[in-house]
């Protein structure tokens, strides 16, 4: 991979996520309130972009509520801080088979909703990005499958794109990145092309260099991407991310901590990857300029 280091660095912050962290870390944000202080905090401390999910309030558990949603994006808009607007459009694609023995009946934790509820909270709520996870893949540690066919994918990315909603495409592995470049051949994705490559999540892509730079490598020259990685590897993400030529993702959906054992916030996150990216040279963009890289509507 040729050196390229990206000089014009965009911050995304993912503050929350969906995953059962809530309960190790009361840094997690839970309620609306909570998470658009999150987000708030986040955008002062150098994020351009907050990446959102939404949890129960009351039990931390990951939820896709409607007024929830709503309730996180009225407040982000009510502050006097600007960032752009990130919706994740990942949930109901939760597939757990009974056992290995007996898959059938599914598990009742599962939630497979069709494309138009899945969508729903995106037109209620218009945020400028919303991301498209473009796969299939065993999830994590547990019995999770998440599931997105070749049909959703395409019916969910004409959606985002009539209703002109940039979509970040999520690639957990080199075949979803392989269809991503179908969806845009078959004109359901748009210019400009928006990637996060989401490494080290068992069992997608690793995180090892090799991996990531055949990933790089494999994308058009023309598509914008950023990178992460989880957990003890979080921070080194920036660093790697950057000199690919790309931009950044932290944020406690994918990492709590900002030593060992020192559980950290969305803003002390952002300011680590604020403090690698400027000390290797490049400039942090707001969202300003971030909207005119990527041609989004803010609404």
């Amino acid at each position: 991979m040729p050196l390229s280091i990206n000089r014009e660095v965009f911050i995304t912050c993912a503050v929350t996520g969906a995953a059962d962290t809530a309960s190790t870390s009361r840094n997690v944000p839970r309620s609306p309130k909570e998470i658009a202080a999150a987000a708030v905090e986040a955008a002062k401390a150098g994020a351009a972009v907050v990446h959102i999910h939404v949890r129960d309030p009351e039990t931390g558990a990951p939820s896709n509520r409607h007024d929830l949603y709503k309730e996180v994006t009225d407040r982000i808009r009510q502050s006097d801080t600007d960032v752009v607007l990130n919706i994740t459009a990942g949930m109901g694609g939760d597939l757990i088979l009974g056992s290995a023995e007996k898959p059938l009946p599914l598990d009742p934790r599962s939630e497979l909703l069709g494309v138009t509820e899945r969508f729903a909270h995106i037109l209620e709520c218009a945020p400028e990005i919303c991301t498209l996870d473009c796969g299939t893949m065993n999830f994590k540690a547990g019995d999770t499958i998440m599931t997105n066919s070749p049909a959703t994918l395409r019916a969910l990315s004409k959606m985002m794109t009539d209703f002109g909603v940039r979509p970040e495409i999520e690639v957990f592995d080199t075949g979803h990145l392989w269809f991503a470049k179908q969806l845009v051949k078959e004109d359901l994705i748009e210019d400009p092309v928006l990637v996060q490559l989401c490494m080290g999540v068992p069992w997608g892509a690793p995180n090892d260099l090799l991996t990531f730079a055949a990933m790089v490598n494999s994308m058009p020259s023309n598509w914008t991407f950023s990178a992460f990685s989880i957990g003890r590897d979080a921070m080194a993400y920036p660093a790697a991310a950057v000199l690919a030529g790309g931009n950044v993702r932290v944020g406690l959906e994918d990492n709590l901590y900002a030593a060992k054992g020192q559980f950290a916030t969305n803003g002390q996150l952002v300011e680590k990857a604020v403090n690698v990216a400027e000390n290797m040279g490049a400039r942090i963009i707001g969202p300003e300029e971030v909207r005119r890289k990527l041609k989004l509507t803010k609404r």
